[in-house]
């Protein structure tokens, strides 16, 4: 779905401001797939070159191959994320073969979490999920700055509640 089209305005026929993710999710989890593949490729040259021969050693560039191309794939996804606080709702646009978008009325929002595990605390970013009534629904925002989560939480939060007043 494009950003011009009539589905992507707001009440007011304006456009959505689009806010992107942070850098500090792309460096993440390139560092995340640097040390698992890196550390792979590794053990296998180690492992084949000592048990089956110095030629063998060459399968340790698969890994390799995959480190690269995870990097460039990484930086797709990365890039494909976003999110919008409209009027009534909140869009999250995502993906690169498959663009998807979520549509959550503030209205209909039951709860707002706000979560980092350990590797995104020490990255300092947070994640927000966003519950609704419908079972299917998958609002996410991975890799925001902790405060600029709890903002949107509590925006969210105020306005399913003002939403949710007025049903």
């Amino acid at each position: 779905m494009e950003t011009g089209s009539p589905e992507n305005t707001d009440a007011t026929g304006a456009e959505p401001v689009w806010t992107g993710l942070p850098p500090g999710l792309l460096r993440m989890r390139r560092l995340l797939l640097a040390v698992w593949l890196g550390t792979t490729a590794l053990v296998v040259a180690l492992l084949l070159g000592l048990l089956a021969g110095p030629g063998w050693a060459a399968f340790a560039l698969l890994p390799l191959a995959l480190l690269a191309w995870g990097w460039v794939l990484l930086g797709r996804n990365w890039r494909s994320w976003r999110y919008a606080e409209r009027a009534d709702d909140l869009l999250i646009s995502r993906g690169v073969l498959w663009r998807e978008e979520t549509v959550v009325p503030y209205g209909r929002m039951q709860l707002v979490e706000v979560s980092s595990g350990p590797v995104e605390r020490h990255f300092k970013l947070a994640s927000v999920q966003l519950r609704t009534a419908a079972a299917a629904t998958d609002a996410r925002i991975p890799g925001l700055d902790p405060a600029e989560a709890e903002r949107l939480r509590d925006r969210l939060t105020e306005l399913g509640e003002a939403r949710s007043a007025g049903l």
